[in-house]
């Protein structure tokens, strides 16, 4: 396994694995389908995001707090698009 696909491993378990299920239900999927495909800028960039509080992140997800000014990117644009896909995947509201 190369370093690079460690990272997207950790990433990716880092992803799913927040210990607030409603994140773990965003974030899981949207890091299986788009990490790989992520710059090392963009990467650097979901990590910091992953760092933060999942109450924090999961309400800047959802549109009921303001994302702060230096997360609010293409990523995050990219994870809330996402967080709709799966509504309509899904045929419900559990993505928030």
């Amino acid at each position: 396994m190369t370093t690079d696909d460690a990272r997207l491993k950790k990433l990716k378990f880092r992803a799913w694995r927040r210990g607030f299920r409603e994140a773990d239900l965003i974030l899981g999927p949207f890091a299986d389908n788009h990490v790989h495909t992520f710059s090392e800028d963009e990467l650097d960039r979901f990590e910091r995001l992953l760092e933060q509080p999942d109450q924090d992140l999961y309400a800047w997800i959802i549109g009921t707090l303001p994302t702060p000014p230096e997360f609010d990117d293409e990523i995050m644009n990219r994870i809330k698009a996402f967080r709709f896909e799966l509504n309509d995947v899904r045929g419900d509201d559990r993505g928030g």
